[in-house]
């Protein structure tokens, strides 16, 4: 018998909570640590960023106005599918990232249950950062958390899953919207991801995922009129397009992750920061008995 031949893939983007392909026909070839050829990978352009935010906005008031309980169950229900695919993002991680298999399962369990510990937070996030403030006067006056409205976010370039799932589930989990750009030569884990919302109860539109070069589509995200925010972190290391972006996105007074001096270390608690730099406060009086 002839040696089976493999069944290559040619992925295509998520947006929308659908998977069309690059409006520019264009793809590029994705390969492992080791120079081999895995997939090829949709290249976004310009105007798949702008299909992207338009699609987070439409998504952004059914999202940001559900109820906190229900955010948190429907992301729990994003790491139970992502558990159901262990064995694939493992493959996936190990090929990209050059890891060993015992490393590389590590990592993904780590992403798993990062993307739990910030589910958790959902309902409870509101006591920790809101609060009642005294006043002189016959007042309740309450600080609200509300979320920041659609999120561009640069995903890691090294850290293809823990490092995506460090950036994009604080996001969502404070009910704003989200445009990711992936690592570029490590995409398969964030495309892998994009079919675990697809499959799980996230509605169309709350996280978009493009693939292909930082350069095509984090200028028109930076620039982006109806972009709220942006998390710079995949800029990590190039002080130059870091400095372009933040430039371009004080255009519409952005709120800014600044790109780190190089990648973080996602492997420790992440703390709240990065839920606090995606949200509002809004302060609320009611007078007293009525």
């Amino acid at each position: 018998m002839s040696e089976r031949l493999a069944v290559k893939k040619t992925y295509k983007l998520y947006i929308g909570g659908k998977f069309p392909r690059s409006e520019s026909g264009r793809s590029y070839q994705v390969a492992d640590a080791k120079g081999n050829f895995l997939a090829n990978a949709a290249y976004a352009s310009r105007k798949d960023a702008r299909d992207a935010v338009a699609a987070a906005r439409k998504a952004f008031p059914g999202w940001s106005g559900a109820t906190a309980y229900n955010r948190g169950q429907v992301l729990y229900r994003v790491a139970e599918v992502m558990e159901g695919r262990r064995a694939q993002f493992v493959d996936e991680v190990a090929a990209g990232e050059g890891l060993s298999r015992g490393k590389a399962e590590k990592s993904v369990d780590e992403a798993i249950d990062r993307w739990v510990w910030y589910a958790g937070w959902s309902d409870k996030i509101a006591q920790v950062i809101g609060s009642s403030n005294p006043v002189a006067g016959p007042y309740f006056d309450f600080s609200v958390p509300e979320p920041t409205g659609v999120v561009a976010v640069l995903a890691p370039q090294r850290s293809s899953l823990l490092g995506l799932v460090s950036v994009l589930a604080p996001v969502l989990v404070s009910g704003n919207t989200a445009v990711v750009a992936s690592s570029y030569e490590r995409p398969l884990p964030a495309i892998t991801l994009s079919e675990v919302l697809a499959t799980s109860d996230v509605p169309g539109g709350v996280a978009n995922i493009l693939t292909g070069r930082l350069a095509d589509t984090a200028p028109t995200l930076a620039s982006h009129m109806d972009v709220n925010a942006i998390d710079l972190t995949g800029a990590a290391g190039d002080h130059a397009h870091a400095a372009e972006l933040e430039l371009a996105a004080a255009e519409n007074l952005k709120r800014v992750v600044r790109a780190p001096g190089e990648e973080p270390d996602f492997t420790p608690e992440p703390g709240l920061g990065r839920i606090a730099s995606f949200l509002e406060t809004k302060t609320v009086w009611h007078p007293v008995g009525i």
